[in-house]
């Protein structure tokens, strides 16, 4: 009896006047152990979250990662891109005679910028309309990464991995046609903003879409459209096309390339053309991260 009785006195469940110990009535004389603990034992303080990754780390990131993947995996397209370019350079050849002249300018600029509206726009588009039919998406929106990141990161890339088939295009073209080479310089400038806009239109066509088929018959019509309204010049296309034509997203750099290949550049022209592709990829960008934040949270 006295063991039992020691025992049921030492019980953790009865009140022993020891400070934290539940009075009566149920009511507590100051915070429970396992609070007090911070949580041990027992359900405790929410801890804060881990703080969002910043904008420029982030880009850096997703570029390097997808500029790896576009390596592996889009080298084949890319061949396919520029044998495109070249082959309709070559087929214009039997048209147009060599010489500098509106219509080998337009050939040359818009086959070159073709490459560029063939991955950036046509494969982006496919790209993130697979993402999105697959639920790649959510894999992303669990990341503590800004959407501008994914989007601009991933535009980038596909952009970056052109340069190599328009340089080779731009070469070629210059070479069948007799133009002069000195200008090329200019596509350091018209890569990245062309790209920009490009890519921007193709991600956001490709994220608006509801579904791949639609993405993938979006990002072909737009890069046939900058193939037929591209390699022409504008002043032989009636007064509608060229309104079309002023639409497209590329066919600011192949006026800015145009330009260039003139003994006496307008470099006024140039700079405005080069301005305005800017404009555009900055509004297309934008719009597609708008677009990934609104197809992630669905």
């Amino acid at each position: 009896m006295t063991t039992l009785s020691s025992r049921t006195a030492a019980s953790p469940s009865e009140p022993t006047g020891v400070p934290g110990a539940p009075a009566l009535g149920g009511r507590s004389a100051s915070p429970a152990p396992a609070a007090a603990a911070g949580g041990r034992g027992g359900t405790g303080p929410e801890q804060p979250l881990a703080p969002r990754a910043k904008l420029w780390p982030s880009l850096g990131a997703v570029y390097r990662a997808q500029l790896s993947r576009a390596r592996v995996a889009r080298i084949p397209l890319l061949f396919v891109a520029t044998f495109q370019s070249v082959g309709i350079m070559i087929l214009m050849r039997g048209v147009v005679s060599g010489g500098l002249s509106e219509e080998t300018g337009a050939v040359v600029a818009g086959a070159s910028v073709l490459v560029v509206a063939f991955v950036g726009l046509n494969l982006l588009a496919q790209y993130f309309g697979a993402l999105r039919a697959s639920g790649g998406l959510d894999h992303y929106a669990t990341l503590p990464v800004p959407p501008a990141a994914v989007v601009l990161g991933t535009a980038g890339a596909y952009a970056s991995f052109t340069v190599p088939g328009v340089i080779v295009t731009a070469v070629t073209g210059c070479v069948l046609f007799q133009l002069p080479v000195t200008g090329l310089w200019v596509l350091a400038a018209v890569i990245p903003l062309s790209g920009a806009a490009l890519a921007g239109l193709g991600a956001l066509l490709g994220l608006l879409a509801p579904r791949p088929e639609l993405a993938t018959l979006c990002g072909q019509l737009g890069m046939s459209g900058a193939l037929l309204l591209g390699v022409l010049p504008a002043s032989s296309m009636p007064l509608a096309l060229q309104w079309a034509r002023d639409l497209l997203p590329s066919t600011y750099g192949v006026e800015a390339m145009i330009a260039t290949f003139q003994p006496d550049p307008d470099w006024v022209n140039v700079l405005l053309n080069l301005a305005v592709s800017a404009a555009v990829g900055v509004v297309t960008l934008v719009l597609a991260a708008w677009a990934y934040r609104r197809a992630a949270v669905r």
